[in-house]
C-alpha cells in the first residue's frame, strides 16, 4: 500500500512545481520582462495571471510606479562665479522594460546612474544662469531645463523623468559670511551717503533760510525807514501848517517842551543872561527883566 501511494505523490509535488513554475502574477503597479536562458523573450504590462516555460524561463518584476531619487547634494558654480550647495531630488519611471534591464539591469543602478546624470545636468544649467535666477520665478525654468537635459539621457536607458526639483539652494558656509559682511558694509556706506545726503540738504535749507531771513531784515528795515520818512514828512507838514496858522502858540508850546527837557529836579543849573527868551513864559519877573534888557 506505502509503494502505491509513492508514485502519485511524487507526480503531484512535480505538478505542483511545474504549475508553481509556469504561472506567475502582475499586480496593477508592476510590469515584467520574461527572460530565457538570460535572453529577453517578452514584456508583460498588463495584470494578471500569465504562463512561462518553467525552468527555461524566468520572470524580472519591474514597477510601474512612479520612483523617486535623492542625489546627494552638489556643489555648483554660477554664471556670476557665486558657489552654491544644490540639493534636488527627481522622479522617474520606467518607459522601456527592455532598455532599462539591457542597460541598467535594476532599479539600484538606475538610482546611481541617474543620480549622475541629475547632477551633471544641473551643474551645466546652473552654469549658465546668476544667483537672483535661482532666488526667483525664473527658478521653475531652470528646473525645467534640468529636467530637459535629464530627460534626453535617460530616456537613452529605458526612463522617463516625471519630475527635477530643487529641494534647497545654499550658499557654502564662508561664502555666506562674505556675502553677509560685503552686504552690511553696502548698509554702512548707504546709510553714510543718506546721512551725508540729509546733511548737505540741511545745510542748504539753514542757508536759505538764512538768506531769507536776511531779506526779510533788509526788506523790514526798508520799509519801516520809508514808513518813518512818510511819518516826519507827515509831522512836518502838520507842523507847518500848525505853525503858519498860531506861531505865538508854537512858540510857546516849544518853550514848555524846553522847559520839561531841561529843568529836571536834579538840581540843574542854567547860566542865561538876563534878557535871553528862554524865561519868558515863566511869569511877570521874567518878562520885566527881557523888556529891560531889550531898553
Amino acid at each position: 500500500m506505502e509503494k502505491r501511494w509513492i508514485v502519485p505523490l511524487g507526480v503531484l509535488v512535480l505538478l505542483a512545481i511545474l504549475l508553481q513554475g509556469t504561472f506567475f502574477t502582475l499586480n496593477q503597479t508592476q510590469q515584467a520582462l520574461v527572460l530565457q536562458f538570460g535572453e529577453p523573450m517578452r514584456v508583460i504590462r498588463e495584470p494578471g495571471l500569465w504562463a512561462k516555460i518553467p525552468f527555461v524561463q524566468n520572470v524580472v518584476i519591474l514597477d510601474r510606479r512612479v520612483l523617486d531619487i535623492d542625489p546627494p547634494v552638489e556643489s555648483a558654480i554660477l554664471a556670476d562665479q557665486k558657489r552654491l550647495e544644490v540639493d534636488a531630488y527627481a522622479r522617474y519611471r520606467i518607459a522601456d522594460p527592455l532598455m532599462f534591464f539591457q542597460t541598467l539591469g535594476n532599479e539600484q543602478q538606475a538610482r546611481l546612474r541617474l543620480s549622475v546624470i541629475v547632477n551633471s545636468a544641473m551643474r551645466r544649467v546652473l552654469g549658465n544662469v546668476a544667483l537672483p535666477a535661482v532666488l526667483s520665478q525664473e527658478r521653475e525654468k531652470v528646473m525645467a531645463d534640468i529636467k530637459a537635459q535629464v530627460n534626453q539621457e535617460a530616456q537613452r536607458l529605458g526612463i522617463e523623468i516625471v519630475d527635477v526639483r530643487l529641494r534647497r539652494a545654499d550658499l557654502p558656509e564662508q561664502t555666506s559670511q562674505a556675502v553677509f559682511a560685503r552686504m552690511r558694509s553696502e548698509r554702512e556706506r548707504e546709510a553714510a551717503e543718506a546721512r551725508a545726503q540729509g546733511q548737505e540738504l540741511s545745510q542748504q535749507i539753514k542757508s536759505r533760510a538764512d538768506r531769507d531771513r536776511t531779506v526779510l531784515l533788509a526788506e523790514a528795515q526798508r520799509q519801516a525807514q520809508i514808513t518813518r520818512g512818510e511819518g516826519d514828512n507827515q509831522a512836518i507838514r502838520i507842523m507847518n501848517e500848525a505853525i503858519s496858522r498860531n506861531p505865538e502858540f508854537y512858540s510857546f508850546y516849544r518853550s514848555l517842551q524846553a522847559y520839561r527837557d531841561t529843568l529836571k529836579p536834579d538840581d540843574t543849573t542854567l547860566v542865561l543872561s538876563p534878557g535871553a527868551d528862554f524865561f519868558k513864559y515863566l511869569g511877570a519877573g521874567g518878562t520885566a527883566e527881557r523888556k529891560r534888557a531889550e531898553k
